[in-house]
Order: C-alpha cells, then sequence, then structure tokens
C-alpha cells in the first residue's frame, strides 16, 4: 500500500524546520505550474525558468518568517508579480504577434500588450472574487442579468420571485463591484506613478 503524499500544511511546517525533501516535494509538486502562468505571459524559457527559481529560492530563504495558507494562490500571486516587475522594468518586452497587419497605422510598430493582458486578468479576477463572495441568490440573479442577458421580468418568473426583488440584487451586486473596481483602478493609477 502507498503512503499518502503530506498536504501543503504538512510540507510547509517541515520546511520552517529546515527539512529540504519537504522543500523538494513542494517545488516538484508547483514548479510547472508557476512556470506555466509565467510562460503565458513572458513567452521566454529562460525567463520564466529563473522567475520559478527566483520564487522558491524567496520562499526557502524567507521560510521563517512567511506566513502563507494556501500556496497555490501564493504561488500564482508571486509568479503575477515577478512577471510584472521583469516588464516593468523593461528586462523583457512581450511581443504580441500580428498575422494580418491590416489597419494598424504603422506596420513597423507594434504595440506591447503585456501589461494590459495582467491588468485585465487581474481585474477579472477581482471581479470572481467579488462576486463569489455576494450571497448566493444575488450572484445568481446577476448572472442571469449579466451573462445570460436575460431580463429582470424573465428573471422573476424563472426564480419566482418580484420583479423589484430582482431589480434589488442586481443593485447590490452592482454596487459591490462598483466599490471593488474604483479599489482597482486606484491601484493602476498608484503603480504607474
Amino acid at each position: 500500500m502507498t503512503k499518502a503524499q503530506p498536504s501543503d500544511s504538512e510540507l510547509w511546517k517541515l520546511i520552517q524546520l529546515d527539512n529540504n525533501k519537504a522543500f523538494d516535494l513542494l517545488f516538484n509538486r508547483y514548479w510547472s505550474a508557476v512556470y506555466t502562468t509565467s510562460f503565458t505571459y513572458l513567452k521566454d524559457q529562460e525567463a520564466c525558468t529563473e522567475l520559478v527559481h527566483d520564487i522558491f529560492l524567496n520562499i526557502w530563504r524567507n521560510r521563517h518568517s512567511l506566513e502563507v495558507t494556501s500556496f497555490k494562490n501564493y504561488l500564482t500571486t508571486a509568479s503575477r508579480y515577478q512577471v510584472y516587475k521583469l516588464i516593468k522594468r523593461g528586462k523583457l518586452n512581450p511581443i504580441v504577434l500580428v498575422d494580418e497587419y491590416d489597419g494598424l497605422p504603422d506596420s513597423s510598430y507594434v504595440v506591447n500588450q503585456g501589461e494590459e493582458k495582467i491588468r485585465y486578468q487581474e481585474m477579472e479576477n477581482s471581479i470572481e472574487l467579488v462576486l463569489e463572495k455576494l450571497p448566493k441568490k444575488c450572484k445568481e440573479i446577476f448572472m442571469l442579468s449579466r451573462f445570460d442577458n436575460l431580463s429582470n421580468q424573465e428573471i422573476a418568473d424563472k426564480l419566482g420571485i418580484s420583479k423589484r426583488t430582482v431589480e434589488n440584487q442586481i443593485t447590490i451586486a452592482l454596487k459591490a463591484l462598483r466599490i471593488s473596481i474604483k479599489a482597482i483602478l486606484y491601484s493602476i493609477i498608484f503603480f504607474n506613478i
């Protein structure tokens, strides 16, 4: 019978006690996910390999002071941050390949859309988090309205509630999203100064 693999939290406790084997297990469990995340933005094997090593080296160096509750979330955030740092510093310049140049004012000029893609994905993730925090019924109503394009009356009929309740729940969802989007825009402006 095979022994069950230790959980991330068990590995982390061992790593904090300077256990190299636990660190190797954690590295082997997550290095490809970190590499893949960074490669989607950078398209540079050498840079992504270096980025993976830097992230895990920082984890090892700071193992006694780091507080990690979810390695998956921590590593995703760390890899995005490192990608953003590389692009911001000008160390890498992701190039967007365009098959057809019709409609471009000057075909010798290609716009770097790496930062915009990162911001878009971060905003999309933030919106998903806000929607996850909404009450179940509120989220369901908002999704039917915005993603299934149902009218307020159609939603009311489908769920057996009043049209006014649908309108109230959509208002609550939109208010939560507005607050979140303002915070995201503030951080984008703050980091671009």
